[in-house]
């Protein structure tokens, strides 16, 4: 068996060295072939520098360049690509994804699971915030992108090769990696972890780097703020409809008609945001199609190295 290690690296110069020697040391206990994908992502550090003598002291490493920072999603679907593995791993290059759970991985891929998937029980060293925010982004992935995306599980999950060969026949430029590995429905375990702090470094998964990826997940794999935008608009109707009626009243019941300039400005101002907010929502997904029909590669590779 051969074990594939898929790890996007974007400015982890501090982290290189310390991941892959905690990766090694346990990849001896797994217990069978093994190799790592280094995939840097337009690394403005030394990352690319510190990956180059990685892989020129070890053949079993190998480091893909990216020719610019194509984005994390991009990065772990030329790991894909190129990892030749019975099953692959995705992890990341912060040791937050723990290597001493490798082991225990692999013998649920041994005893059939396609996807392994681990999931978060803890955050150290992560504010309320971080925590609110995140538990946030998973509640609304479970209700507007698919149902069956686990809680607390992030990209660090080990595929087998049928799941591998599966995910690499999406080529869709909006991607969201979570969301595509539960659209496939293959049989999953679940592993619980503890997640550690950063090694070193500073997180690259910003507050608007997070709200980015969950809309990129929401307009992936859903038209609910199509939908959305319907319902707002026939409740909105509903309420002019009825205005209409309460004005025809007092015109004609009461015999009396309000000026009303203060509620023709709030429907005015009313209406106009809903419509924009309508038009907006199918441009975007306009824009989606827009960039999909192009067909452009996901990702551009500068350099291969063992590969």
């Amino acid at each position: 068996m051969l074990l594939s290690i898929v790890i996007p690296v974007y400015n982890e110069a501090g982290n290189l060295q310390l991941t892959l020697q905690a990766l090694q040391s346990e990849l001896c206990k797994v217990g069978c072939d093994s190799e790592i994908v280094f995939v840097n992502d337009g690394s403005t550090d030394e990352s690319q520098g510190i990956l180059s003598g990685l892989a020129a002291a070890d053949s079993t490493i190998k480091v893909l360049n990216f020719s610019r920072n194509f984005g994390q999603q991009a990065a772990i679907t030329a790991g894909l690509d190129f990892a030749s593995g019975d099953a692959v791993v995705i992890m990341d290059a912060d040791l937050q994804d723990p290597p001493e759970i490798l082991a225990d991985m692999v013998k649920l891929y041994q005893q059939g699971y396609d996807v392994v998937s681990a999931q978060r029980v803890s955050r150290e060293g992560e504010g309320l915030f971080k925590r609110l925010t995140a538990s946030a982004f998973y509640w609304i992935m479970q209700r507007a992108v698919d149902r069956r995306i686990v809680p607390e599980v992030g990209d660090f999950r080990l595929l087998s090769r049928a799941a591998v060969l599966a995910l690499r026949r999406f080529r869709e430029q909006h991607r969201f990696m979570r969301g595509l590995v539960a659209w496939l429905g293959l049989k999953e375990a679940i592993l619980p972890f503890r997640r550690s702090p950063r090694a070193a470094g500073e997180t690259k998964y910003t507050l608007f780097k997070m709200i980015r990826l969950a809309w990129t997940a929401v307009a992936s794999f859903s038209a609910l703020p199509l939908r959305l935008s319907i319902a707002a608009g026939v409740a909105l109707s509903l309420a002019g409809f009825g205005y209409f009626l309460f004005a025809l009243y007092a015109a004609l019941v009461l015999g009396r008609v309000v000026p009303g300039w203060t509620s023709l400005v709030f429907l005015q101002c009313l209406f106009s945001g809903v419509t924009l907010l309508a038009l907006g929502l199918i441009g975007d997904y306009v824009a989606r199609i827009y960039e999909e029909i192009k067909n452009r590669p996901l990702y551009v590779v500068s350099e291969i190295l063992n590969a």
